[in-house]
C-alpha cells in the first residue's frame, strides 16, 4: 500500500525517468507537472487523514491489474416502490435481465431494498487525480440521496493514451453493474454517472456501451457532470475563449499544454475522431468525444454545470443545444433532456480549489444542484431516502 501510495504521489517523475519511449518534450514537462501534482494531491487528501466518509477499495479489472475506487455508503433507510409510470421500453426485451436483478436482489444478505447506484469519476486533464477530489460532492450525494457511490480511477496519460482512460471505465461499470448487488447492496437497475472535467467526458463517454443504453436493464438513467470536456477534436489552445477569460499567451500553464493534450492528441493525428464513417455521428468517436454521441445512445435526463469563464464553455451549450434541439424536432420531449446550469464569473475547476480561493457557500450551489437532480432521478423510479 505504501508503495502504491509513493507511485500515484510521485507518478509524474517515474514516469518522465524511467517510461522508454516518452519524448523528451514530454518528459521535462512532467518534471515541471511533479510539484503541482504533489500540491494538488494534498490539498485533495489532507482533509481524510483522520476521518473519512468513504472506504477504499480495489476493483479486479484483469489478472494482475485492480482498479482503486472510493466507496461511499451512508447510514440511514430508503424505501423503493414501483413508480406510477414506466419508461416505454422497460417491457418484454429486458425481461430476462430483470429476472436476473431480482434473483440478485433475492440472495442479498439485507433485507433493505437495493440502494440507487452512483458512479463518479474525478478529472485531472487525463494526466492524473485522485477520487478523493470530488469526495465533498460524492459524500453529499450519499447522505442526501441515500445512493451508494463509487468513486473511479483510471490510467493516465502520456504513458497510457486513448482509449485507455475509457476502457478502465467501461470495465469498471460493467464489473460494478455485475456485483453491485451482492457487494453494496446497490441496484445495477438505478445507476446513474457523473464526472468533473476529464471525467464529465468519461461520463458521457460510458453511455456509448449497449449495456449502458435503452432498452438495457442496466443503462445509465442520468448523467450530472461539472465543466466536462465533451470535444477534443481541438487541441487546448484551439478552443474558443468566452468573454471574460485571459487570453493563451498569458496562461501559465501554458507551457504544459502538450501534455494536456496528450490522452487525444495521437488518435487526432490518426484521424480516427473525426465522425465521417457512420454518417453525421460515429459510434467510435463518441468515446473520446461525446459531443457527437448519438441522441438515442443518451440517456433520458442529463445536468451540465458550466463555469461561464472556461474554455470549454462553448462545446458544453452546442452539445445541450443540438442534443435538447433533435428532441424537440422529432417531437419526442416534452421537457429538455440536457439541463444547463452556467455559473457566471466562475472558471474550469472551481470547484475543486481551496475554501479560500471560492467560498464553499458558493461552491455548495452547483452542489446541492447536481444532487437535488439525482434525487428527482432515483424519485422518479420509486427510491425514497430518510437519513438516519
Amino acid at each position: 500500500m505504501v508503495l502504491e501510495a509513493l507511485h500515484r504521489w510521485f507518478r509524474p517523475l517515474l514516469v518522465a525517468l524511467f517510461h522508454p519511449r516518452l519524448s523528451w518534450s514530454l518528459r521535462w514537462r512532467l518534471l515541471l507537472l511533479q510539484p503541482i501534482t504533489l500540491l494538488t494531491y494534498s490539498i485533495n487528501t489532507i482533509p481524510y487523514l483522520f476521518s473519512r466518509p468513504f472506504v477504499v477499495e480495489h476493483l479486479p479489472l484483469a489478472p494482475g491489474r485492480s482498479l482503486r475506487v472510493l466507496v461511499f455508503k451512508a447510514p440511514g433507510h430508503g424505501v423503493r416502490s414501483v413508480p406510477s409510470q414506466r419508461d416505454d421500453d422497460d417491457d418484454a426485451a429486458v425481461a430476462s435481465e430483470e429476472h436476473q436483478q431480482q434473483q440478485q436482489k433475492s440472495s442479498s444478505s439485507s433485507s433493505s431494498p437495493l440502494r440507487p447506484l452512483h458512479v463518479e469519476i474525478h478529472g485531472g486533464s487525463f494526466l492524473g487525480g485522485l477520487p478523493e477530489s470530488n469526495a465533498a460532492f460524492d459524500a453529499r450525494v450519499a447522505a442526501e440521496t441515500g445512493a451508494v457511490v463509487v468513486s473511479l480511477s483510471y490510467r493516465y496519460a502520456p504513458e497510457h493514451v486513448f482509449p485507455a482512460a475509457i476502457d478502465d471505465i467501461d470495465a469498471a461499470i460493467a464489473w460494478i453493474a455485475a456485483h453491485a448487488a451482492r457487494r453494496w447492496g446497490a441496484d445495477p437497475q438505478l445507476m446513474t454517472a457523473g464526472g468533473f472535467s476529464a471525467g464529465g467526458n468519461l461520463a458521457v463517454a460510458a453511455t456509448q456501451q449497449p449495456d449502458r443504453q435503452a432498452p438495457s436493464a442496466t443503462r445509465v438513467r442520468g448523467i450530472v457532470t461539472f465543466y466536462a470536456a465533451l470535444d477534443l477534436r481541438l487541441a487546448p489552445d484551439e478552443k474558443p475563449r468566452p468573454r471574460g477569460m485571459p487570453s493563451a499567451s498569458s496562461d501559465p500553464l501554458r507551457v504544459l499544454v502538450p501534455l494536456f493534450d496528450a490522452y487525444m492528441a495521437g488518435a487526432r493525428r490518426a484521424k480516427t475522431t473525426m465522425g465521417h464513417r457512420g454518417g453525421d455521428y460515429d459510434d467510435g468517436d463518441a468515446r473520446l468525444n461525446p459531443v457527437l454521441a448519438r441522441r438515442e445512445t443518451l440517456p433520458e435526463r442529463m445536468l451540465l454545470v458550466v463555469p461561464a469563464v472556461d474554455i470549454l464553455y462553448a462545446e458544453q451549450m452546442a452539445f445541450a443545444e443540438r442534443v435538447n434541439g433533435e428532441d424537440e424536432r422529432e417531437g419526442r420531449r416534452e421537457r429538455r433532456r440536457v439541463e444547463t446550469m452556467v455559473v457566471d464569473g466562475m472558471f474550469h475547476g472551481y470547484l475543486e480549489v481551496p475554501d479560500a480561493i471560492v467560498e464553499k457557500e458558493f461552491k455548495d450551489q452547483a452542489f446541492t444542484r447536481g444532487v437535488a437532480f439525482l434525487r428527482e432521478t432515483y424519485a422518479q423510479h420509486g427510491w425514497s431516502w430518510g437519513a438516519a
